[in-house]
C-alpha cells in the first residue's frame, strides 16, 4: 500500500524550508510540515558538493527505498524534505535507515509501536 507520493515543484520545496521544523543528524537533514493530506510527501535533495551525478542518484534511491521500506512507520499527513549532507557520500543502506528512522524520532513523527 503506498501512502506517499514525491514532492516535485519549487514552491512546494520553498513552503517546507520556509515554514517547516528542521533536525539533522550525521548524513542527513530532515524538514517536516504539516500538509492537510491523508498522505505523505517525500522530497530528497543532494548537492553536487556530495559528488558526481551517480554518487548523487545512489544516495537518492538509498533515501527513496528506506523511505518506502519504513513508510507505515511515518504518520500521515506530512511534507518530508530529505537533504543528504557531504558526510553521505559513501553511506551504506543500513546507515541510511538508522538515520531516517533516527530522524523522525527526533521530529516526534514515528508512530508508535502496536502491540500484537
Amino acid at each position: 500500500m503506498k501512502f506517499s507520493e514525491s514532492l516535485k515543484k519549487n514552491s512546494h520545496f520553498q513552503n517546507v524550508y520556509k515554514n517547516g521544523k528542521s533536525y539533522a543528524n550525521r548524513f542527513f537533514v530532515m524538514y517536516v510540515l504539516v500538509n492537510n493530506l491523508e498522505k505523505n510527501r517525500l522530497g530528497i535533495s543532494v548537492s553536487k558538493k556530495v559528488g558526481n551525478s551517480v554518487v548523487r542518484h545512489h544516495i537518492t534511491r538509498l533515501i527513496r527505498e528506506a523511505y518506502r521500506l519504513q513508510e507505515e512507520r511515518f504518520c500521515c499527513g506530512l511534507d518530508l524534505i530529505v537533504i543528504a549532507r557531504v558526510s553521505a557520500k559513501n553511506v551504506t543502506y543500513d546507515q541510511t535507515k538508522q538515520g531516517i528512522l533516527h530522524l523522525g524520532k527526533v521530529h516526534h513523527i514515528l508512530k508508535e509501536k502496536e502491540i500484537v
